[in-house]
């Protein structure tokens, strides 16, 4: 069968994330996907395409990389699945080891679900029963402006864009938005530090006035990745962990979308020297292969829990795929690769090479910032008046329509390009995806360098 026979056949059943399905009937027609190898992916027409969103920032090492094809074919010749209530296995258990010793200093507890939704729900329930459980009627939450946690309804209640929120407003709880410390704001001259150390004084004013009500703080380390890949500088975090202890708030960090080394460490919250009281990972954590997330806590949360049962203060959470035995292998796999290879070096070098590839962009006029935090770049469209483009213009997708007749797959959010490919990407295709985007924009904006 070719692509339009597939294609066929899934507009008739099939409702996708993320869309305005009418726009699949002529807008940008849906791409059925034969097979993935590496950095690339294949339809059944023969087209290729370089993966440079990780096919939604999960895939770490590639399409079909064969470690963890080998360790997920030994997990299922063994065991696929058990409930994780009342019993456990190998693969869990290693994993949760692993976790506790590569994260920072005092998350020494690892709850499993399958999502990154999943996993920020979690965070928020354990953060509000612990107080509970300790005899605080705390029940709000704070959040960054432009900030996307998720989009289950405890999830969304902490996100600030309102592209997915305002639908559902009356559903949701009304969280405290403290300003995003994003740098694209700043006052000309001043530096991301400055501008992030500006930006808390807010933060601190808002905290001193809330901390009695609020459970915790939430926030994405570093990149605020749906809000449009807002980045600041990392004195914001270790202010914020400084007023957390001091308001005694709980500091989430939602490292979904930046853990795993996409923003040159690790973990995003290295790069401030803190600890949060816990922290939700997914997307990279099993390579992009299946759907696995987890919630590291603190043992002083831990401990709040853990009584006898008459008391009942047990966390009642559960998801039926919680610590499946085939995700857990994969991620395990993944973080053999990251043991055996000098992966962060390597992607030092990567990083370097995709803001060359890109480096012409900073003469374009409609071209306002280059930004770039480790394996995440992004570049910011924008009108000759230097204010956003209508999002009606769909600007975005006229870069997206022209990657795909070039052989890439990038897709936009508004008005920003943005890179954030597999650690596998050679110099070679790196310069692709350089001359794409420039060309893409080009053709988006009707202006060339």
């Amino acid at each position: 069968m070719n692509n339009a026979e597939w294609r066929r056949r899934d507009l008739d059943v099939l409702w996708h994330p993320c869309s305005q399905m009418k726009d699949h009937e002529d807008v940008f027609p849906l791409i059925p996907i034969r097979r993935g190898r590496g950095v690339w992916l294949e339809d059944f027409d023969g087209n290729r395409y370089i993966d440079a969103i990780s096919s939604w920032w999960v895939n770490l090492f590639g399409h079909a990389h064969p470690h963890i094809n080998t360790r997920l074919r030994e997990q299922a010749e063994t065991l696929e699945h058990v409930i994780l209530a009342g019993l456990t296995h190998p693969a869990a258990t290693r994993l949760a080891e692993q976790l506790v010793a590569l994260t920072p200093p005092g998350l020494d507890r690892v709850f499993y679900a399958d999502s990154g939704s999943a996993a920020v729900e979690i965070a928020l329930k354990m953060s509000f029963h612990h107080w509970k459980n300790r005899g605080q009627d705390r029940t709000r939450f704070a959040c960054l402006s432009g900030s996307y946690h998720g989009e289950t309804l405890g999830a969304l209640a902490v996100s600030d864009v309102g592209l997915y929120r305002d639908t559902y407003a009356p559903l949701l709880l009304e969280p405290l938005v403290m300003p995003s410390p994003d740098a694209f704001d700043r006052v000309p001259g001043a530096s991301w530090a400055q501008h992030a150390e500006a930006k808390f004084a807010e933060t601190e004013r808002l905290l001193a006035e809330h901390h009695h009500e609020l459970c915790a703080v939430i926030v994405e380390p570093l990149v605020q990745c749906a809000g449009g890949m807002r980045m600041y500088d990392p004195v914001y975090l270790k202010m914020l962990r400084q007023a957390c202890d001091h308001y005694e708030v709980h500091l989430i960090a939602d490292e979904i979308a930046v853990g795993f080394g996409r923003t040159g460490t690790l973990f995003a919250c290295e790069q401030a020297g803190i600890a949060p009281d816990l922290m939700c990972l997914s997307k990279g954590l099993t390579g992009g292969y299946l759907p696995l997330s987890a919630v590291l806590t603190s043992e002083a949360i831990y401990q709040s829990f853990y009584d006898d049962y008459a008391t009942f203060r047990a966390f009642l959470h559960s998801h039926s795929y919680t610590g499946n035995a085939l995700c857990c292998a994969a991620a395990l796999a993944v973080l053999e690769l990251f043991a055996e290879h000098d992966v962060l070096g390597d992607n030092r070098a990567r990083a370097l090479r995709m803001r060359e590839a890109v480096a012409p962009l900073a003469d374009h006029p409609n071209v306002a910032e280059i930004r770039q935090t480790g394996m995440i770049l992004a570049m910011e469209m924008v009108d000759d008046d230097g204010s956003a483009y209508p999002l009606e213009q769909r600007r975005g997708i006229r870069v997206y329509r022209h990657a795909l007749e070039h052989q890439a797959l990038l897709r936009p959010l508004g008005n920003v390009v943005y890179f954030m490919p597999p650690y596998v990407i050679s110099d070679a295709e790196i310069d692709q995806l350089g001359r794409v985007a420039i060309a893409g924009i080009e053709h988006a904006t009707g202006r060339r360098l």
